[in-house]
């Protein structure tokens, strides 16, 4: 008998094979003008990626990672401050603030979303004597609580810079979409994420001239004229190919992110049938914070259960993916910090329990039915 066909966890090629002619047209389009950083080509994707996300500005720049950093240096934190953010998030999170020397200060998560927890960020920012900002994440495409950060960054006197590198398309039950709350939002563009580039980009979006100024003069080493520098900034700039593809993607988006959530929709229902015990917990569905636009599906089991899942589905040709091992906290290179065992004990829990599954728009149903008998089968087995 022959293997079944393999089911991988992300497959670019066939999500970009549907756009080949466009994409040509438009990388031909940058070659032909010579213009290859910023430029006009991205000027046009800054103004498209504003309208979309409801803003006055959008600022292109080299990489979600780097978006970030700029966005914390137009907020001028510096060495000494603080600033409050989950520790399970992708590394980029806690390194931009440790990159400034500021401090990063974590907050614990709640269980059923994986976002910063606002209450728990209300504990946090009392430990600081020095705070400077809070940074929310929208992890794996599941908005946060805005409504409850933007009442706690009021009473506490501080910005929010948020980070919606996961969160492209999603919209909040006030109907804002990501990129329209905070002081400054950060999108990553990296070919993975549901808006991807051919490579690395990034975006910011605020809606204060001042912040957009100041971030197009900082992603060019702190000049706003050739030459001429007011302050110390960064080389950060979005080439035109990327921007010329992304453009290309934009209009799909909204096509991308639905068909997401009808995949989601079929795995939650295939797991309730197929898991009436429920030894394996879907991720959060719609919540009352606004949509989901599910950059991830990530599924929690039982701790000592998870990692032999992973390789039960490998040795079956399906991927997934960790995400992530160690919680930001428990990160070598934050030892210094000294938190300990226990600390942010939903993060932790988290780290131990969560497994992304296949979520990309090109999954079929037959797919998502064959990964979800495969995870209920070896869950089955490992759990007896």
């Amino acid at each position: 008998m022959s293997a079944p066909e393999p089911i991988p966890f992300l497959d670019l090629a066939v999500e970009n094979a549907p756009l080949q002619d466009e994409i040509a047209a438009a990388i031909r389009r940058v070659s032909d003008s010579g213009r290859f950083v910023l430029g006009p080509e991205v000027e046009a994707f800054e103004r498209e990626f504003a309208d979309y996300c409801g803003v006055d500005h959008a600022v292109g720049c080299a990489s979600g990672s780097d978006a970030l950093l700029l966005a914390l240096m137009a907020l001028d934190v510096a060495p000494g401050d603080q600033v409050v953010c989950p520790s399970y998030t992708f590394f980029a999170t806690g390194s931009a603030i440790t990159r400034l020397g500021a401090t990063p200060v974590f907050a614990d998560i709640d269980r059923r979303t994986f976002n910063l927890d606002v209450e728990q960020t209300r504990k946090a920012s009392a430990r600081c004597s020095r705070l400077r900002a809070l940074v929310p994440v929208d992890l794996f495409g599941q908005l946060v609580d805005i409504r409850g950060f933007e009442s706690l960054a009021a009473e506490l006197g501080v910005p929010i810079v948020a980070d919606t590198a996961q969160s492209v398309g999603a919209v909040d039950a006030t109907g804002r979409k990501a990129g329209s709350t905070g002081a400054v939002s950060c999108f990553s563009l990296y070919p993975t994420k549901n808006l991807g580039a051919f490579g690395d980009a990034g975006i910011l979006c605020t809606s204060r001239g001042d912040l957009a100024e100041r971030l197009r003069s900082l992603r060019e080493h702190g000049a706003q004229e050739r030459y001429f520098h007011r302050e110390v900034g960064i080389n950060s700039r979005l080439d035109a190919v990327q921007a010329a593809v992304l453009r290309v993607k934009l209009r799909h988006l909204d096509g991308w992110n639905e068909t997401r959530r009808r995949h989601a929709a079929r795995y939650d229902r295939c797991f309730a049938e197929a898991d009436p015990a429920g030894r394996i917990t879907p991720p959060a569905t719609e919540a009352d914070e606004g949509s989901h636009v599910y950059h991830q599906y990530a599924i929690r089991v039982p701790a000592d259960v998870r990692d032999p899942l992973r390789q039960a589905l490998a040795e079956q040709g399906i991927g997934s993916q960790i995400y992530y091992p160690l919680g930001l906290h428990q990160q070598e290179c934050n030892e210094s910090l000294g938190y300990v065992e226990g600390d942010l004990p939903e993060t932790e829990a988290a780290a131990r329990e969560t497994l992304c599954l296949p979520i990309y728009p090109s999954l079929t149903n037959g797919q998502i039915e064959r990964v979800v008998e495969t995870v209920v089968e070896a869950v089955a087995r490992l759990a007896a």
